[in-house]
């Protein structure tokens, strides 16, 4: 399938401009990381791949670790959307469930590869930070969040954005801090069960959300 799309690429002349060459570089950008991984990522196979030349490359990224982290969020883009199962409870294992699978897939062995390309160079560890992936993923929490507060399940000071990433931080600690190639789901739940719901419900209580405002 990737094969064809390429062919089409190449067969097709045209002068593209704007978000349609965009399109198309970031499309073959994830093609080869899909394919072949981070090390194989140049801005030369991109720009052959996406029947265009490196400038408009450079326009856009101003190194391959830059393309890579934008083409990396587009395949991982789909765990950002907010479950709705009908319960926090089960929204939240929903989500983690979702990021645990991403991490730990081949599209995690790519962001791990990137991570590697950036090395210790703050110019490109920046690049992998993205605020509007971190924001997206606070939205989602927060989302659920306001379901649970429109059903009752939780009182209306849980809607805070420390409470909405903390099951995030938690499972994102498994993996830097610990070194796991993939969580076990149990541990998902105890992030669930033992943290996130008893933050959420507490938040309900006077102390709770004295305790929380005084570290904002």
């Amino acid at each position: 399938m990737a094969q064809a799309r390429r062919k089409l690429r190449q067969t097709t002349v045209t002068r593209r401009r704007g978000a349609e060459l965009e399109e198309a570089i970031l499309q073959a950008a994830a093609e080869v990381l899909e394919e072949s991984g981070v090390p194989a990522l140049t801005m030369d196979e991109v720009a052959r791949r996406a029947g265009t030349n490196k400038n408009a490359l450079y326009r856009r990224w101003p190194n391959r670790v830059a393309l890579g982290a934008a083409a990396y969020r587009r395949l991982a883009a789909p765990e950002t959307a907010p479950p709705d199962t009908g319960s926090l409870r089960g929204d939240a294992l929903e989500m983690l469930r979702r990021a645990n699978s991403t991490w730990s897939s081949p599209y995690g062995e790519i962001l791990r590869g990137l991570i590697a390309a950036a090395g210790s160079t703050p110019e490109l560890l920046t690049e992998l930070r993205d605020p509007m992936a971190q924001s997206a993923h606070e939205a989602a929490w927060l989302t659920m969040l306001s379901r649970a507060v429109a059903r009752g399940d939780a009182a209306p000071e849980a809607l805070h954005p420390r409470v909405a990433y903390t099951p995030m931080a938690l499972l994102r600690n498994e993996y830097v801090m610990l070194g796991l190639p993939t969580a076990p789901d149990a541990v998902l739940t105890e992030i669930v069960d033992d943290v996130f719901l008893p933050l959420v419900h507490g938040r309900g209580s006077q102390g709770g959300t004295s305790a929380l405002h005084g570290q904002s």
